[in-house]
C-alpha cells in the first residue's frame, strides 16, 4: 500500500480561516471542524514625548525669542510674549512638547539659527511627564 500526503490547502486571501486537508472527494463545502484562534489585538502604545527648553542669556533679544517661537513651534504673538517672559523671569521655559524626534530636531535647528544670527540662546529637550 503506497500512502500519499495529503496537501495542506490555505487561501493566502483569507488568513483567518484555518487551512484544511485536501481529501479525495473533498467537495469545497464540507470542511472539518477545527478550534478557533482568538487573535488579541496589539497594544499600541504614546511615544514618550520631550519638552523643547529654551534657557536664559542676558544676550539675546527678546523680539529674537519671540520670533523663534512663532516660526519655529508656531505659538500665536500672545503665547510667544508669554513663554519668552517665562523664559526671562524663571530662567528658562518650554516652548513645546513632542516626541523625541522632533523635539530633538527643533532645538538643533534653534540652536543653528541663533548662532547663526550671533546669539546665544540654548535650548535643550528633557522628558515630560503629563498630559
Amino acid at each position: 500500500m503506497i500512502l500519499q500526503a495529503t496537501p495542506t490547502v490555505a487561501d493566502w486571501h483569507f488568513p483567518n480561516m484555518p487551512a484544511h486537508r485536501a481529501q479525495d472527494g473533498d467537495t469545497e463545502g464540507e470542511t472539518s471542524p477545527q478550534a478557533d484562534v482568538l487573535v488579541a489585538e496589539p497594544e499600541i502604545a504614546k511615544p514618550p514625548m520631550y519638552a523643547v527648553v529654551m534657557y536664559n542669556d542676558n544676550y539675546t533679544p527678546m523680539e529674537f525669542v519671540v520670533y523663534i517661537l512663532q516660526s519655529e513651534f508656531r505659538h500665536s504673538m500672545d503665547s510667544a510674549v508669554e513663554i519668552m517672559l517665562t523664559i526671562h523671569n524663571s530662567s528658562k521655559g518650554i516652548a513645546g512638547i513632542y516626541p523625541k524626534d522632533i523635539a530633538e530636531t527643533k532645538a538643533k535647528k534653534v540652536n543653528s539659527l541663533a548662532h547663526r544670527e550671533g546669539y546665544p540662546l540654548l535650548t535643550q529637550i528633557e522628558p515630560h511627564q503629563g498630559e
